[in-house]
């Protein structure tokens, strides 16, 4: 006998060769937070409680496999100066970027971290977002990069966390000369200090000659592996520095932006099981022109996941439908290749596959229920009431609302 049966509702698994996993007229079961039955109606058993979804579509709640969510203040207003025509290196010396980000986030409590990741993860929950991961990189010290895993760990209520280090973002004003002594500092100090304590399960870097070098970087994820961590990138964004190829070498999870991936950089990831995350909000709000190289990735069987890269500086973004509609506009990627990148691929992004996803038997049972007639609508509408409900491990929000 299981807990719930959803009936009534079309299902796009995403998972078999049909468009999108289709089970039109299907039924799912839900015993103990999993997916226990995932099929036709007909072939459906008993269960406590029947609730009918008139004829919603039903899919994996969906995965944001790349965020910094937690930060204090924002860059609005450096935003608003580059619309009139200051440089990024005019708010740089003026104190902003990044840095302004670094400063208010090391001055900010937990609680208010919390508080104000807390904002835009309901925003993130309210389009049927069930997993999401998380960055540090605000703070490039220990206590603060600390207290940033620790506000992105109590984000769980109704939502799965994924926590990434990432020290090696940017070098902080009081090491802008000495770069070694910073990198030791992530390696020796931060990594160590983070794996004991169990705040993060990956580590990223940002591989770029803005940031930090290929070698820099391999020490960084030398020493994550060392520590018992999994490794992601940030990789090929504004330059091919290799970044793809590396991350691949570490059998990273996921190689991220990817506008200048090589061939090269691409057959590597693809032969290591790397994922590829693009960011099309962070190419759309920089005013990028370099896209990534969609085909060569499919062309390469490289798994493609989509993410929002909510961030305060290049990627102000919540909406994880938006994502997917600047992948289909800006990338020509197909609407079921955008729900497929913020599902079954992100998941594979955050080494999650096994879990959450898609529509099996056996996994988290993480639904979004849709408003729609067909599932290309997720990335067809622009700022449209979809959600008709979401389970996370089985539960109703409408349900627990009540």
């Amino acid at each position: 006998m299981w807990d719930v049966l959803l009936t009534d509702c079309n299902a796009a698994t995403m998972v078999g060769v049909a468009p999108y996993g289709a089970i039109p007229d299907a039924a799912i079961g839900i015993a103990q937070g999993k997916l226990a039955y995932v099929g036709p109606r007909a072939g459906a058993g008993p269960a406590h409680t029947v609730r009918p979804l008139d004829g919603a579509w039903v899919t994996p709640g969906l995965v944001d496999c790349h965020t910094h969510l937690v930060f204090a203040g924002n860059r609005a207003g450096e935003w608003e100066m580059r619309r009139k025509g200051a440089s990024y290196e005019d708010i740089a010396r003026a104190g902003g970027g990044i840095v302004s980000t670094v400063k208010a986030t090391r001055a900010a409590s937990e609680d208010a971290l919390v508080e104000s990741a807390s904002r835009r993860a309901r925003a993130m929950r309210a389009q049927g977002t069930t997993t999401v991961e998380v960055k540090s990189g605000y703070g490039l010290d220990l206590a603060t990069e600390t207290r940033m895993l620790r506000a992105a760990g109590r984000l769980g209520e109704g939502l799965r966390v994924a926590r990434t280090f990432l020290g090696a973002h940017a070098l902080p004003p009081e090491f802008k000369d000495d770069r070694a002594g910073y990198v030791d500092l992530v390696c020796e100090t931060m990594i160590p200090a983070i794996a004991r304590e169990k705040l993060a399960d990956a580590v990223d870097a940002f591989c770029e000659g803005i940031a930090f070098t290929p070698a820099e970087t391999e020490r960084v994820f030398a020493t994550a592996k060392a520590h018992g961590l999994r490794v992601k990138l940030h990789a090929e964004q504004l330059s091919d520095c290799g970044g793809a190829a590396l991350a691949a070498k570490y059998n990273a999870l996921s190689a991220d932006h990817l506008e200048h991936a090589s061939e090269a950089g691409i057959a590597a990831m693809a032969r290591a099981g790397t994922a590829a995350v693009l960011l099309p909000v962070a190419f759309y709000f920089l005013r990028e022109t370099k896209k990534p190289p969609v085909a060569a990735l499919r062309v390469a069987g490289v798994p493609i996941a989509i993410a929002t890269d909510c961030n305060p500086g290049t990627s102000p973004a919540a909406s994880p439908l938006m994502a997917m509609n600047m992948a289909c506009t800006l990338f020509d990627m197909t609407p079921q290749e955008a729900l497929a990148g913020m599902t079954r691929n992100a998941a594979k992004a955050l080494g999650l596959e096994d879990e959450i996803g898609t529509l099996e038997a056996g996994k988290a049972a993480d639904l979004a229920i849709w408003r729609v007639c067909d599932p290309c609508e997720l990335a067809y509408w622009i700022g449209a009431d979809l959600l008709a409900d979401r389970y996370f491990q089985g539960r109703s929000d409408n349900e627990i609302a009540s």
